[in-house]
C-alpha cells in the first residue's frame, strides 16, 4: 500500500493524544512528503516527538510549529486535520478555496481498513466501553484492536485485519462519510457547546457513527435514545456494562467469558478510577468528567465527597451541578470561567479558592475525615491550568501518592 508516495501531506495539528504521530508515522512510511504544523511549540509538544523519533527517517516529517503558514495549506496535496482544530480555521478554509482535500485519521482509516469496524461514541463513557468490548472480543476472536479517541492513532492498526474497536469522538465524527459496521452510543447530553452552535449541532456531528449504515449494519443505543437508522437496532438499559455485553452478545461471544472478562474489569484510567487510601480518606481521579453532568452522575455514586472541581467553561449550563453540590458541605474550586459561573450559583456557600493541583489536594486532605471521599471531578476543561485533562489526573495522582 503505496497510495501516498511523493504526496505533499500536511499534518494540521501534531498534538498529545497520538492522533497526529500516528499520522506522521502512517504518511512517511507510505512515502509521503510529510509536513507537521502545529501552533504550539516544540516544547509543548515534547511528549509526541518522543513517540516520533521511533520508526521515522531523516528527512521527513518537517516541522512548522508556533505558527502555521498560509502556503502549507495551498501547496499540498493532502491535508490531514487534527480533530482539536476549529472547523472556521482560516487555514481550513483556505484549504477548500484551492481545492485540497481535508481529512482526518479516521477518515483515512474507514476508507482503507480490510476488517470489520465497531464504533462507539457518547457524551460519557465511551473509553470505559470501548475498552470493555475489546476485552470482551478478545476472549472469542484472535485479532482485535483497540484504538481512535483513546489514545490510539487508529493509522497505526491499519495494515493488521481483524476486528477495530473504535473510541470516537464528536470532532472525529463531523466530517466522516461512512458509518462502522456496529456502531454504539452510550449517553447523549450537552458538552462541547463552546465548539457547536447548539446542543442539536453537537448530536449531528454524533449522528454521523451511524448515517451512513446499511440494512445488514447494526445500532445499539441507551434506551433513552430513539434515533431511527437503516440498521437494526438494539437498546441496552443504561450502564456502560450492558452496553458492552449487547456488543459481545451480537458478537456471539460465550456467556462463560462474559461473566469472567465482567467480573475482572476494573475500570479504565481517570474514569472514577480509585487512587489510595491515605489516613483512612480514599482518593478518586475522575478527571474525564469535563462537563456538569458528568460530574452529577459521580456525585451520585459518591455520598458526599470532598469535591474539587472548577476550571474552563465550554458554553455549559451549571444550575443542576450548583444544586448537588449545594447537598455538600463545602466545594474546592480551580479558576476558571465554568468556576465563574458555579459560584454564581453558590451565594453563601462554603467555598475553597485553589490556584494548583497541589494546594487543591492539600485543602482536602485537610478537610477530610477518616471514612471520606476525595473526588475530583472537574466539570469543566483543563486547559488554562494544565496540558489537557490527562495531565490534570496525572498530577492529582502524583500528589495524593505524595501525601
Amino acid at each position: 500500500m503505496n497510495l501516498f508516495k511523493d504526496k505533499k501531506v500536511v499534518i494540521m495539528g501534531l498534538g498529545l493524544h497520538g492522533g497526529g504521530v500516528g499520522s506522521a508515522k502512517f504518511f512517511v512510511k507510505q512515502g509521503a512528503k510529510v509536513l507537521v504544523t502545529d501552533l504550539r511549540s516544540r516544547k509543548e509538544l515534547e511528549p509526541s516527538f518522543k513517540k516520533l523519533k521511533s520508526g521515522i527517517n531523516r528527512d521527513y516529517p518537517k516541522f512548522v510549529l508556533g505558527r502555521h503558514r498560509k502556503e502549507d495549506f495551498i501547496n499540498a496535496d493532502l491535508i490531514i486535520r487534527n480533530p482539536g482544530v476549529p472547523r472556521e480555521s482560516i487555514y481550513l478554509k483556505i484549504a477548500k478555496k484551492n481545492n485540497i482535500p481535508v481529512k482526518t485519521d479516521i477518515d483515512i482509516f474507514f476508507d482503507l481498513y480490510k476488517g470489520k469496524i465497531i464504533g462507539i461514541t457518547g457524551t460519557k463513557g465511551k473509553s470505559t466501553v470501548a475498552t470493555l468490548i475489546y476485552l470482551l472480543l478478545k476472549k472469542k476472536y484472535p485479532k482485535v484492536f483497540l484504538a481512535g479517541n483513546i489514545g490510539v492513532s487508529p493509522l497505526d492498526i491499519i495494515s493488521k485485519k481483524g476486528i477495530a474497536v473504535l473510541e470516537l469522538s464528536s470532532f472525529e465524527l463531523e466530517y466522516l462519510k461512512k458509518s462502522p459496521e456496529i456502531a454504539l452510543i452510550t449517553n447523549l447530553f450537552p458538552d462541547h457547546l463552546n465548539r457547536y452552535k447548539s446542543f442539536r449541532d453537537y448530536i449531528e456531528a454524533k449522528k454521523s457513527i451511524f448515517k451512513y449504515q446499511g440494512k445488514k449494519d447494526i445500532l445499539i443505543l441507551n434506551k433513552n435514545i430513539k434515533f431511527k437508522s437503516k440498521g437494526k437496532r438494539y437498546f441496552f438499559d443504561g450502564s456502560n456494562t450492558s452496553a458492552a455485553v449487547a456488543v459481545a452478545e451480537i458478537m456471539k461471544v460465550p456467556e462463560k467469558h462474559i461473566k469472567k472478562v465482567i467480573s475482572g474489569f476494573k475500570g479504565v484510567a481517570h474514569r472514577q478510577e480509585f487512587i489510595a487510601v491515605k489516613k483512612g480518606v480514599s482518593y478518586f481521579n475522575d478527571t474525564t468528567a469535563t462537563n456538569p453532568d458528568a460530574v452529577i452522575l459521580a456525585l451520585k455514586r459518591f455520598k458526599k465527597p470532598v469535591l474539587i472541581a472548577g476550571g474552563e467553561d465550554k458554553n455549559l449550563n451549571y444550575s443542576a451541578l450548583a444544586k448537588e453540590i449545594k447537598k455538600l458541605d463545602f466545594v474546592i474550586l480551580f479558576p476558571g470561567t465554568a468556576s465563574d459561573k458555579i459560584k454564581k450559583h453558590l451565594k453563601g456557600f462554603k467555598i475553597y479558592n485553589v490556584k494548583s493541583m497541589k494546594q487543591a489536594v492539600k485543602k482536602a486532605a485537610s478537610l477530610a475525615r477518616k471514612g471520606d471521599i476525595v473526588l475530583l471531578s472537574p466539570g469543566a476543561a483543563s486547559f488554562n491550568m494544565f496540558k489537557n485533562e490527562f495531565d490534570r489526573g496525572n498530577q492529582f495522582i502524583q500528589t495524593v501518592k505524595g501525601l
